[in-house]
């Protein structure tokens, strides 16, 4: 049976970065002489039974979503089971808060985009929207993602309004979760946890940057990892 990849978002044909998602897993795919099964779900078509059957999990850009409490459900699901999980924009928003709640223990925490009012927000409005911005990235030397690409920096592409707030960076840094990326100006861009076989978040989206001849080096490494679970 083919491992089975849950994209997980609301799905919509017209939004460059979702088209742009199935587009790098078939790049990847080909890449490697891989079948992989990968497949839409909405968030409010989350259940137990559907994470049971994953191989990984894709929480793809596009927030906010129709059932926040069920996204971050899955992503928990990923975390604790050993699943890879890559996160995408608003897929890096909703990392950082899953993280923030079921970890940290910040139960109210909380992106501006989804309660403006919220007494924790962990993820705000930024200052410039980043959204058809193509930005200069530095990643930590020995971080998983700087293996993936065989570098210590990149150009990538934004689709967001939102990140990471300021104020939680020291919060984050101070735990397991690893900030491993940053833009010029030392904002975070990019997570890991680097006890977990693949559990990455990127404000920005790889996928619109893959190619048939060049497949995204982060999904392609996504998709290994995927292969990698269902050998096991």
């Amino acid at each position: 049976m083919r491992p089975l990849v849950a994209i997980l978002g609301e799905h919509s044909p017209t939004f460059k970065p979702h088209t742009a998602t199935d587009a790098a897993i078939a790049h990847s795919c080909q890449q490697l002489s891989l079948s992989v099964n990968s497949k839409w779900f909405s968030t409010e078509d989350i259940s137990c039974s559907l994470l049971g059957t994953v191989s990984g999990i894709w929480v793809a850009p596009g927030s906010p979503y129709k059932n926040m409490d069920k996204m971050l459900t899955a992503i928990r699901y990923a975390r604790e089971n050993q699943v890879p999980c890559l996160g995408t924009c608003g897929g890096f928003q909703h990392m950082i808060l899953e993280y923030a709640r079921h970890v940290l223990h910040y139960e109210d925490a909380q992106s501006q985009e989804n309660d403006p009012y919220a007494s924790q927000l962990f993820i705000s409005q930024l200052a410039c929207s980043l959204a058809g911005r193509t930005i200069h990235l530095k990643f930590q030397e020995g971080s998983q993602i700087s293996r993936m690409y065989g570098s210590l920096s990149a150009e990538e592409e934004y689709y967001c309004n939102f990140g990471l707030n300021p104020e939680y960076v020291s919060t984050l840094m101070s735990s397991s979760l690893a900030v491993v990326g940053s833009d010029e100006e030392g904002e975070v861009r990019v997570i890991e946890v680097p006890t977990h076989p693949f559990f990455i978040g990127t404000l920005f989206v790889p996928q619109t940057r893959s190619k048939p001849d060049t497949p995204h080096p982060l999904v392609t490494a996504f998709l290994r990892a995927v292969v990698q679970k269902t050998a096991r």
